[in-house]
């Protein structure tokens, strides 16, 4: 049996280790996206025991978290609705969202999206996102709703019940070639490319 308060706990110390991390710095007004199989927490194969009171749990610890850092939520489904995502319109419209027709199911969106629906003010759901970072929760693939380029947290804490845990943030491209630099110091100030040993 699983323990909803190790559940909040287990996910409470995941998301201390994601925003603690030094390499990024979610900005209030992004977009973070989630994906959860409360299957997986509970040491079953995905979509075969899929738990309310887990997505729940899950949900009700994403809201204390990101709401006072006033970063927006997306909640991924399950494949049978094609990994759409689950979200206030407020957040859709504010990142011009196409919004879709669906409602979660426990079997078509899984656990978290309804316990999400149930709470959520206006839940819609949309097809395609471009989040800024997101975690994984029992191997969900996130990373199709990840802006590129995507690079994964390490995190110390990573698993939440049963299920492994993963992170991804983004950073810009690097771009360019021989020439380009990737911080800005006096070396960008130079005017001659003696050093380059051009041809």
């Amino acid at each position: 049996m699983i323990d909803l308060a190790d559940i909040k706990e287990n996910l409470s110390d995941v998301l201390t280790d994601y925003f603690n991390n030094e390499k990024f710095d979610l900005k209030p007004g992004s977009l973070f996206v989630v994906g959860c199989s409360t299957s997986m927490i509970r040491g079953e194969w995905m979509g075969t025991d899929s738990a309310l009171s887990i997505g729940k749990a899950v949900y009700e610890t994403l809201q204390a978290f990101l709401k006072p850092r006033e970063i927006d939520l997306a909640i991924q489904g399950c494949e049978h609705i094609n990994r759409a995502l689950l979200m206030e319109r407020e957040v859709a419209e504010k990142h011009n969202f196409e919004i879709v027709s669906v409602c979660p199911s426990m079997h078509a969106g899984g656990g978290t999206q309804v316990a999400a629906y149930e709470e959520m003010n206006d839940p819609v759901e949309v097809e395609h996102i471009v989040a800024d970072g997101g975690i994984d929760i029992g191997g969900t693939d996130i990373g199709m709703h990840v802006k590129f380029v995507q690079v994964p947290v390490r995190l110390k804490h990573h698993t939440i019940g049963a299920a492994n845990v993963t992170g991804l943030y983004t950073r810009p491209k690097l771009i360019g070639g021989q020439r380009a630099l990737y911080t800005f110091s006096d070396k960008n100030k130079i005017d001659t490319w003696d050093n380059l040993n051009e041809k």
